[in-house]
């Protein structure tokens, strides 16, 4: 069982940035992958970013690629997101998410546990 609780999400205008933070809970972090997704209102749940086990590698969708980095800190269970360069089309909340598995990490049905997401709107 692994418990996400994201933080960081906030107004900013387009141009700036944003740092998410999602805490997870349980002593086998390092064993899931761990992602990023955002749903806008009346959008489907959209992939943002992934990052693996051991946090060697990174995946981004191409709408944030060069803009958003993926991170996390497997002694202190915690995965981030950095986000630069933020768009109004960025608007969204955001989620954070583990899956077990080390492939598909951008399909939502890969992921077993969801944080209760954070609210990031970009003003043009």
């Amino acid at each position: 069982q692994v418990q996400l609780v994201e933080s960081g999400g906030g107004l900013v205008q387009a141009g700036g940035s944003l740092r998410l933070s999602c805490a997870a809970s349980g002593r086998t972090f390092s064993s899931y992958t761990m992602g990023w997704f955002r749903q806008a209102p009346g959008k489907g749940r959209e992939f943002v970013a992934a990052i693996s086990r051991s946090g060697s590698s990174t995946y981004s969708a191409d709408s944030v690629k060069g803009r958003f980095t993926c991170s996390r800190d497997n002694a202190k269970n915690t995965v981030a997101l950095q986000m630069n360069s933020l768009k109004p089309e960025d608007t969204a909340a955001y989620y954070c998410a583990a899956s077990p598995l080390g492939r598909s990490y951008y399909l939502p049905e890969s992921y077993d546990y969801w944080g209760q997401g954070t609210q990031v709107t970009v003003s043009s």
